[in-house]
């Protein structure tokens, strides 16, 4: 019988810590995110179908009434930038996964950065600068409940 030398084997050392690990904060992102986001989507599912007089009652004017409540407009705001940023990481994650080419993959992800970024913009300033009855209009293309 013959015996077999063995070399003798690496001690196991810890990975090096590189710095903040950006994948699994995007993981934890995508479920705490998700969570909040159901709540905040039935919230205002509930609020809008259930409690008003339903989908018949929604119009230009319910929306400029709803949005004269502070709580109402950082309650969108938050479904908003919440459902941009976890849709964004989300396509972040699908780009990582099949994008062949780094160069493909850095303008991909600049891409949907972008857009993240102008939606995120765009959305907060129409919600906190929605004025249903702006001064100065015309009465007959103001809104029948703004006064005259």
């Amino acid at each position: 019988m013959s015996q077999t030398i063995e070399a003798p084997r690496t001690p196991v050392r810890p990975a090096r810590n590189k710095g903040i690990n950006w994948e699994k904060w995007g993981w934890i992102y995508m479920r705490v995110s998700g969570v909040i986001l159901v709540v905040l989507i039935f919230g205002h599912l509930f609020m809008n179908l259930i409690v008003g007089d339903g989908v018949s009652a929604i119009d230009f004017a319910f929306v400029g009434g709803k949005w004269a409540d502070p709580f109402w407009q950082w309650w969108d705001v938050a479904m908003l930038w919440l459902a941009l940023i976890h849709g964004g990481n989300g396509m972040r994650t699908i780009v990582n996964d099949y994008a062949r080419g780094k160069m493909t993959r850095s303008i991909l992800k600049g891409a949907i950065f972008a857009s993240v970024a102008i939606l995120i913009l765009l959305g907060t300033l129409v919600v906190f600068t929605f004025d249903p009855c702006p001064t100065g209009q015309p009465a007959d293309l103001l809104p029948s409940f703004c006064a005259a």
